[in-house]
């Protein structure tokens, strides 16, 4: 079951972020920071932590994975 109040910070191809909820068709908000996407989600949402697309390679992920804030 997904969380519908749970918010995603995703990387769009033209290189802003989106701010999305589960099952959504349209963003809730687009950004041209990361920081200003998980600003705006966490004001969507303040009752939840973000979930973030990663957007490189790291020791504790790759870039097809979610990470809290």
């Amino acid at each position: 079951m997904v969380d519908k109040k749970q918010t995603f910070v995703e990387r769009r191809p033209q290189g802003d972020f989106a701010v999305r909820r589960p099952n959504s068709e349209r963003a809730s908000a687009v950004l041209p920071t990361q920081r200003q996407a998980i600003e705006r989600a966490r004001e969507l949402s303040p009752d939840r932590t973000p979930l973030v697309e990663r957007v490189r390679n790291t020791t504790g992920g790759h870039p097809d994975k979610w990470r809290k804030p």
